[in-house]
């Protein structure tokens, strides 16, 4: 794969959906980071498990580390799609990595291909190869989601 510039994520937990974007310079140090970042779906003891990494993303300052966040309502998908074109097309000159949850992929590629995204690979996030820097990345987004989602419960 050709050195990218950015990466992005977006994904949905139960009525939220957010993105990351993450600088490519700033990766190696980030994937330190978030090592014991886990699929919330995969745990036994998820309570615990939220409360560790809440305090592990303010002791690490993990979101000094991220370009942008943001989660919204699930029915605002299309502010989180608008923020991600909006990024892309004023960085069209730089090459971007884009993961996007499965159930929201047709809906995002649609979108995406009706830009001039030469520079832009969407990848399925059930495609990401299990333990890559992608799949480890793509944990941060999942792992803000249930943050939210359960504070808001």
């Amino acid at each position: 794969m050709e050195k990218l510039d950015y990466y992005i994520f977006v994904d949905y937990s139960g009525d939220l959906i957010g993105h990351v974007i993450i600088d490519s310079k700033k990766v190696s140090e980030l994937i330190q980071k978030i090592s014991r970042f886990a699929h919330y779906r995969n745990l036994k003891h998820k309570d615990k498990y939220i409360k560790s990494i809440k305090e592990r993303i303010k002791k690490e300052n993990i979101l000094s580390y991220i370009l942008r966040t943001k989660i919204r309502k699930l029915r605002d998908n299309l502010e989180i799609y608008s923020d991600v074109i909006d990024f892309v097309k004023k960085h069209n000159n730089c090459s971007v990595f884009i993961s996007v949850d499965d159930k929201q992929y047709l809906s995002f590629k649609k979108i995406i291909d009706t830009i001039d995204g030469k520079n832009v690979t969407v990848v399925q996030e059930s495609k990401l190869k299990k333990h890559s820097k992608e799949d480890r990345m793509s944990l941060i987004i999942d792992t803000l989601l249930n943050i939210k989602r359960l504070k808001d419960m």
